[in-house]
C-alpha cells in the first residue's frame, strides 16, 4: 500500500535494495529461484490423480469438502484450503493461489470465483457450507474442478519446484547440504516425484513458524532434515515414508489436546505408507 506522503522514486529504489537483499542472500545460498523436476505432462497427471484418490477418494463430490473441527473449506485433488473473509488460521491459504493460476492457464473460471483480486470463502461456517452443497454455484465449482485436474497438478508441481530455496533459507547452515542432498535423492525418480509433491500439498514445506506445535514443525523441510541415507531409487523413498511417519507422530504428540489430532494419525501413516509402491 502506497504511505501518503511517498514519492515513487523512494518506493523504487526500496524495491530495488529489496531484490538485492534478497539476490544477495540467495547467491549466500547457492541456490537456484527454483528446482527443476523433470516431469511429463502424463507423470504429473497420474500424480495428480493419485493424490485425487488420497484426498477424495477419487470422487467428484469429495471435491469440495469441509472438515469437521476445521475452519476452512478444503477444495480440489488436493483440499487446498480457503478462510473466509474473517476467520484466518495458522496454515497456508492454497486455493485462492490455485485460482490464480489456473486463471492464468487460460481456463475459465465458475461464477463463484469470479471478482477482483483474491476472492475470500463466500461461506463462514462448515454448516453454511453443507447447506450450499446442491446449490447451482457450488455445482459449477465442483465441475469446474473436475475439468482442472491437469493444472491442479500442475500447480502442485510447481509449488514443489519453488519449495527447495525456501526450505534452503530456513535451514541451519549445518543441514542445508543434507536437505539439498535429501531432495535430489527423492526426486530423481517418478515415485520419488510423487511422494515430493503429495507430503509438500498434504503437510507443507515446514518453513513457516506457524505452522508448528512447541516449536517443531512437519514439513517437508523437516522430514528431509530426518534422513541422512544415500541411496538412491527405492531405498531412498523408503527412508522418506520413515522420516515422514516420524514427523507425523512428533506433531499429534505435541498438538493441542483441543486439536483431537490422534484420530487422523493412521489414516496419516496409511498415506505416507503408498509412497514406497510402486
Amino acid at each position: 500500500m502506497d504511505k501518503v506522503h511517498s514519492s515513487r522514486k523512494q518506493q523504487g529504489s526500496a524495491r530495488l535494495l529489496g531484490f538485492l537483499a534478497i539476490a544477495s542472500l540467495l547467491a549466500g545460498l547457492a541456490v537456484p529461484a527454483f528446482a527443476v523436476i523433470n516431469l511429463s505432462h502424463a507423470e504429473a497427471l497420474r500424480i495428480g490423480e493419485k493424490i485425487w484418490q488420497n484426498e477424495c477418494n477419487g470422487t467428484i463430490a469429495g471435491l469440495t469438502s469441509w472438515n469437521e473441527g476445521e475452519y476452512f473449506a478444503s477444495l480440489g485433488i488436493g483440499h487446498f484450503i480457503w478462510y473466509a473473509r474473517d476467520k484466518r488460521g495458522p496454515f497456508e491459504e492454497s486455493f485462492p493461489k490455485l485460482v490464480s493460476f489456473i486463471s492464468s492457464r487460460g481456463a475459465k473460471l465458475p461464477k463463484l470465483l469470479l471478482g477482483a483480486g483474491e476472492v475470500p470463502c463466500p461461506w463462514n461456517s462448515r454448516a453454511e457450507f453443507f447447506r450450499a452443497l446442491q446449490t447451482p454455484d457450488m455445482k459449477q465449482l465442483r465441475q469446474f474442478l473436475a475439468d482442472t485436474v491437469d493444472l491442479q497438478a500442475e500447480f502442485m508441481v510447481n509449488r514443489l519446484e519453488k519449495a527447495l530455496p525456501k526450505m534452503l533459507q530456513e535451514a541451519a547452515p549445518a543441514e542445508r547440504e543434507n536437505v539439498r542432498r535429501q531432495f535430489d535423492r527423492i526426486a530423481g525418480t517418478p515415485q520419488g516425484c510423487y511422494a515430493l509433491v503429495d507430503y509438500v500439498n498434504f503437510k507443507g514445506e515446514g518453513v513457516l513458524h506457524t505452522e508448528r506445535y512447541r516449536g517443531q514443525g512437519w514439513g517437508l523441510l523437516q522430514v528431509l532434515e530426518g534422513m541422512r541415507g544415500s541411496e538412491t531409487g527405492q531405498g531412498a523413498v523408503e527412508e522418506f515414508s520413515r522420516s515422514a511417519r516420524a514427523a507425523l507422530s512428533r506433531r499429534v504428540q505435541n498438538a493441542p489436546a483441543e486439536r483431537n489430532e490422534t484420530r487422523w494419525l493412521s489414516g496419516w501413516i496409511r498415506r505416507v505408507n503408498s509412497y514406497t509402491r510402486q
